[in-house]
């Protein structure tokens, strides 16, 4: 489902809110479950953990090694949400790994489990296997012998940003490996997904693309990934169909034999075809997000969306060849790679345009300019206005936005240290039946003070 349709259409889930993937949301492991697959999960969660309900155990996995939180340190596995507000966070299904903490580093210590799971269960049983390594994100951390090969890169992020994903190269490659030794491989598919653009203060490049993580510029929502198995029909083809992140929960389900509730409205679709055999992707559009409570455009308005759409809110959406976007799009400038440089942003200045200022809509035709350097959005105003139409359909289905303020329990202090569940469900109870209680009591008394 698209971010709308779950109510995290903004920012990601800070480690101090209560909030978590709606429990409704039917996940990908719980419907491969019914039809008998073992399902292990190893690495970053970030689905939420405010309650034991929305721990990775209880949406599917039947265990889970890794972290719950979107980052923390690759060795001590601690993290800081703010000055003060810091616990440990690796896990073994529902408790803190403690005994884990041997200052490994992450990449390695998912891949030795990874190899555990994959040795101790039977080939010949359905598994699913959910691998979310924590590399490569910032804090840029790597064991030293990985920086070996990249002394030329200058740029001492960028250098860190390479030994990383060299670390990274090697773990795929031990569990392909490993997927050989123990009798898997001839019938596994392997799906290498990213989820969002390089972050070029930290090391990323997503040049020639324009923008960064966190924008609706290519640069930002543009990802690599790859799909590899004996059972693919067209092997060694590129892909250069629509495909979403969303698409993988029907796809697998199918592979698995699955069966998908008929009144589940789903956003993806099965692209097995699609990557296996070279045909034309079932879909014709991807809603990128709509974020109704990013910081609005100030030139935004009704008016410049031809009174369908108001184009100070952040939005971008692509059909066909087309993509719109609107609002306060992020940070939009083209940066070159800065592999061999640390001279930073002087030596953009020749790459960087700026748009003239209260610009809220814009449109390309990403497969002609996938660098989003020629706006079309005032030679193809109908093109536009197609397209806000179609932004305002999705915006109908769209649920509230789900993003509370942080809670004070969550502190890992009142925890033992670590981050994990703070909200208990009969506290809740009691603690309403109490207010009741303590309401009563109050207006007696302020009645008395009245007397």
């Amino acid at each position: 489902r698209y971010q709308i349709h779950t109510g995290l259409q903004h920012s990601i889930i800070r480690p101090t809110q209560p909030n978590c993937l709606p429990l409704d949301n039917v996940t990908l492991p719980q419907k491969l479950k019914e039809v008998g697959y073992s399902t292990h999960m190893v690495g970053k969660w970030h689905l939420g953990f405010y309650r034991r309900e929305c721990m990775p155990t209880q949406r599917g996995f039947d265990t889970f090694f890794g972290s719950l939180l979107g980052s923390g340190d690759y060795y001590t596995h601690f993290k800081c949400d703010s000055p003060g507000i810091c616990g440990y966070d690796l896990y073994e299904n529902d408790n803190a790994a403690w005994d884990h903490d041997n200052g490994i580093y992450s990449t390695q210590m998912y891949t030795q489990k990874v190899q555990k799971i994959l040795a101790s269960h039977n080939p010949r049983k359905p598994l699913f296997l959910y691998i979310a390594y924590q590399a490569v994100h910032s804090p840029l951390q790597a064991p030293g012998k990985y920086f070996e090969h990249y002394r030329s890169i200058n740029n001492i992020n960028r250098r860190r940003y390479a030994a990383m994903l060299a670390c990274l190269d090697e773990a795929i490659n031990n569990v392909t490996l490993a997927l050989k030794n123990y009798g898997y491989y001839e019938n596994s598919i392997i799906i290498y997904s990213s989820d969002n653009g390089g972050q070029p203060m930290a090391g990323g490049s997503n040049w020639p693309l324009r923008g960064s993580k966190g924008t609706y510029w290519e640069g930002g929502i543009r990802a690599v990934g790859f799909v590899h198995s004996p059972l693919l029909k067209n092997k060694g083809s590129v892909c250069k169909e629509l495909v979403h992140i969303t698409d993988w929960f029907p796809t697998l389900i199918t592979l698995a034999e699955g069966q998908i509730d008929e009144d589940t409205q789903l956003d993806g679709y099965d692209i097995w075809e699609t990557i296996s055999e070279g045909r034309r992707s079932p879909r014709v559009d991807i809603l990128h997000n709509i974020d109704p409570i990013y910081t609005k455009a100030k030139n935004g308005s009704w008016a410049a969306g031809y009174g369908i759409w108001n184009t100070a809110i952040q939005s971008a959406i692509r059909v066909n060849h087309w993509k719109l976007l609107t609002g306060n799009p992020g940070y939009s400038d083209w940066v070159p790679p800065q592999a061999f440089s640390n001279a930073g942003p002087n030596r953009w200045h020749n790459e960087r345009v700026s748009w003239s200022a209260g610009k809220t809509v814009w449109l390309f035709n990403i497969t002609a300019d996938p660098y989003e350097r020629v706006d079309l959005s005032t030679r193809y105003p109908d093109v536009v206005k197609q397209l806000l139409q179609r932004l305002s359909q999705f915006n109908k289905t769209a649920v509230p936005v789900r993003y509370p303020p942080k809670d004070p329990r969550s502190n890992p202090k009142l925890n033992g240290g670590v981050w994990g569940p703070w909200f208990k469900e009969d506290e809740k109870k009691k603690k309403s039946d109490k207010s009741k209680g303590a309401n009563k009591e109050k207006k007696n008394k302020n009645k008395k003070k009245a007397n």
